[in-house]
């Protein structure tokens, strides 16, 4: 038997399973319905059951929203004087039936509810869009956060790594998952058919994409490869309409310019050091060429973080004004005059400025750091976009991912948030420490 193709009829299997049906209601209410599916001992009442909340929770008003979650934090939760008792008992005889009971009871009765609902064919991505939800109901209700953790914890072994399915991307994929590429660009927005079509068909550019067996139309996370020669310092030659292009045997270098979750509901399942490393060995195994692999990044937190260090800086009035302006308009205005100093602020931000928790202050720098990829330089004009204005002056940075370090910084960084960088960057942070606007300040 040819085993690929095993193993795409196996693929193909997963892929067609049925989207959810909706049933007609049998007059119970949703919280009536949870109780019966927990209780239920017959799997077909319990499929019937379980499309059947899906079907109500997806036609709530907000306010039935906020007491659905309501009920799965308070009535759903641990009964504590069960766990308790049970603890004692295991403490007293650790024998295997004392330590089932002390498991179940440990576990609130929402995970095995939302365990039974993912048995419906189609339910994985409703519950998906219900936790996207949830979300958005935290700020104004911190005890949902509760449910939330189960959520977490479900998804976390559902999403793992080893049901992730890669794909590459190209301009034959189906027209409903381009279609989802465009909606779904988080980084650089895709204008338009042309311009999708620019990101994915030449030779010398790359999409890939995370799927899941349940949800086989709706990618997870996707990045964009460009293949270049040598680094580049800015997204506007790697999107350009009538760039050269370039034949893969000709490029050194692959730059990760775009990295989009997909899913709100996902929040917090981390996938995309995984699809990174996936590219990376899919590229060394296609492209003997490429030696150097690194991003093109955005830098999202630099422009608020700026405008607090100017606000403590009075004989930097001018320059403040001028980075207001810009937050507000996306336009560099006078900023523009000012690229190396831009360049030192931003070096200082993404290697020396540090939370409460020790991590740097800009979450694509925790991202890319995390998975052991180091600082490698700092451009000015790099995103000249509106977003690119408002978020950060222009800027992008490169990481770098040293295929030999890769592993040692990593470590470094999990154990003391040890930030690696270059020698032109840690020059340019030393600047930014002393000196601001040109004068010698106390914060630089």
């Amino acid at each position: 038997m040819n085993r690929s193709g095993f193993f795409y009829d196996l693929l193909s299997t997963l892929f067609e399973r049925p989207n959810l049906a909706r049933v007609k209601g049998d007059g119970r209410s949703i919280t009536e319905l949870c109780e019966a599916l927990i209780a239920s001992s017959s799997e077909g009442a319990a499929h019937n059951m379980g499309q059947q909340i899906l079907s109500r929770f997806s036609e709530l008003t907000p306010e039935a929203e906020v007491a659905f979650f309501d009920y799965l934090t308070e009535q759903m939760d641990i009964d504590t004087e069960k766990l308790q008792a049970l603890t004692t008992a295991y403490q007293a005889d650790r024998t295997p039936e004392n330590f089932a009971g002390l498991l179940e009871a440990a576990e609130p009765k929402r995970q095995e509810l939302l365990r039974r609902i993912n048995r419906v064919p189609g339910a994985t991505g409703e519950l998906v869009k219900m936790r996207s939800r949830l979300l958005k109901r935290l700020r104004d209700n911190p005890s949902f956060g509760r449910t939330d953790v189960d959520f977490q914890h479900l998804f976390g072994s559902w999403f793992n790594r080893g049901f992730l399915v890669p794909r590459r991307i190209h301009w034959q994929s189906p027209a409903n998952i381009l279609e989802k590429i465009i909606r779904y660009e988080a980084v650089h927005a895709i204008d338009d058919w042309d311009d999708l079509r620019r990101r994915v068909e030449p030779a010398d550019r790359r999409c890939y994409a995370f799927f899941h067996p349940a949800m086989p139309d709706d990618p997870l996370i996707f990045v964009e490869v460009a293949l270049v020669k040598g680094v580049p310092n800015s997204v506007q030659s790697i999107l350009a309409e009538n760039r050269e292009i370039l034949s893969p045997e000709s490029a050194d270098t692959a730059v990760f310019y775009s990295i989009s979750n997909c899913q709100a509901g996902l929040r917090g399942v981390s996938f995309g050091n995984s699809l990174i490393k996936q590219v990376v060995e899919d590229l060394q195994a296609e492209v003997k060429s490429i030696t150097t692999f690194v991003t093109l990044s955005p830098i999202p937190g630099f422009n608020s973080w700026l405008q607090r260090r100017l606000a403590e800086q009075p004989e930097a009035s001018e320059t403040a004004e001028a980075l207001d302006l810009a937050v507000e308009t996306g336009e560099l205005g006078t900023l523009e005059e000012q690229p190396q100093w831009l360049r030192r602020q931003a070096a200082l931000y993404l290697i020396e400025e540090k939370g409460r928790s020790g991590m740097p202050l800009d979450p694509v720098a925790r991202f890319h750091l995390n998975n052991g990829a180091m600082v490698h330089d700092v451009h000015a004009g790099a995103d000249l976009s509106v977003n690119g204005v408002r978020q950060s002056c222009g800027l992008m940075v490169n990481y770098l991912y040293d295929l030999r370090k890769i592993a040692q910084f990593h470590e470094k960084f999990a154990e003391d948030h040890t930030v690696f960088a270059s020698r032109e960057v840690r020059t340019l942070a030393d600047a930014a420490a002393t000196h601001s606007n040109g004068r010698k300040t106390k914060n630089g």
